[in-house]
Parts: C-alpha cells; sequence; structure tokens
C-alpha cells in the first residue's frame, strides 16, 4: 500500500495507514463512537509509544501494559481499556490464523469471500467488514471480483456514506453531514 490516505487528517498517521495494512486494520476496528480522525490516529500513538507497530510485538505483550500503554493521555479511544483488549484479539487473531500479514485477508478471493474473512475478525460485524472492503476498493486499490457488491452501499461510486469516501476534509465533512441526515431520518421512522 502506497496510496496517500486522507483518514486521520494528519500526515504522519496517513502515512503509517497507507503503508501498513495492519495500521489500516486497526484504525477500522478503532472507528466506533469515536471521531474517525481520532480513531485513525490511533496506530501511531501505539507506534510512537511502543517503537514499532507490528502484529507479533502487539500480540505478545502484557495484557495490562498494553492497556496501560493504550490509556496514557492522550489515550487511543474513548474506552482505552476494552478498546486495547480487542486490538491485542486482532493482533493475535492475524497472527495465529494469517501468520502476522494482513494482506492475506484480502489477498484471494471474491468480494464475499473477503466480506466474509473480515467478518470473522475480533471487533468486525457486517458493517464494518463492508466499510472496510469499501475503503480497500476505492481507496487502496484491492478490487477482488464482487467488491462493490459485496461492499453493498458502502461501495457505491461517489458515495459519501463512510470512511470508504472519505480523500479530504471536505469529504470528510460530506460524509458527516450525510451521516446527520441519516441518524435524523431514523429518529423519524
Amino acid at each position: 500500500m502506497t496510496r496517500t490516505l486522507c483518514l486521520a487528517q494528519d500526515p504522519a498517521s496517513d502515512e503509517l495507514l497507507a503503508k501498513d495494512p495492519f495500521a489500516l486494520l486497526v484504525g477500522m476496528l478503532l472507528d466506533q463512537q469515536i471521531p474517525m480522525e481520532k480513531a485513525f490516529k490511533g496506530p501511531k500513538v501505539i507506534e510512537e509509544r511502543l517503537g514499532r507497530f507490528e502484529p507479533a510485538h502487539i500480540a505478545e505483550m502484557d495484557e495490562a501494559a498494553f492497556v496501560e500503554m493504550a490509556s496514557t493521555p492522550p489515550a487511543i479511544h474513548r474506552f482505552p481499556g476494552s478498546m486495547a483488549k480487542r486490538v491485542q484479539e486482532l493482533a493475535r487473531f492475524v497472527v495465529e490464523q494469517y501468520d502476522g500479514d494482513v494482506r492475506r485477508i484480502w489477498d484471494e478471493g471474491d468480494g464475499a469471500a473477503v466480506v466474509k474473512r473480515l467478518k470473522a475478525l475480533p471487533g468486525f460485524g457486517d458493517q464494518k467488514a463492508r466499510i472496510f472492503l469499501a475503503l480497500l476498493g476505492k481507496q487502496v486499490g484491492v478490487e477482488p471480483e464482487g467488491w462493490r457488491e459485496a461492499a453493498g452501499a458502502y461501495g457505491e461510486d461517489g458515495a459519501r456514506r463512510s470512511v470508504a469516501d472519505v480523500v479530504d476534509a471536505v469529504s470528510l465533512g460530506e460524509v458527516r453531514e450525510f451521516k446527520k441526515a441519516a441518524k435524523a431520518a431514523a429518529k423519524t421512522t
């Protein structure tokens, strides 16, 4: 992955996300109940504090030490303890199932197979899996056959639904407006 990303809205964080697929996966994991930019800055914060960002290293760390690192202000998440445990669980899963190479999750099979593997990841449900597949297809160049269909509405060209559609500050605002309108519509039904 060498494309430019603008998810954290911070050049150093976005550079890590663009070059390290595990960082991108962890950013997606953290993207819940906090602003998207903070979630995608999380991997860079972890890298700075640990001196490296590798699934095996994170998986092997003492859980209490990892939680403490994640909770140190500024914490990596609004719920640093539980999310630190999820990051470690994800790292362990990637090490055990994919020998630490997250690309193996999406390098084989069609879009439906990739969504199925993503949904099997700790902390990833159906929606998060589809959004991440759309992010891979739209911004990372990972385009397995049928990826748009497997991603559902998140795969639509020109959409402004999710992190998959954020390429700059303007599109971030458009995604936020879409989510705000969707939330308001849900309240009226």
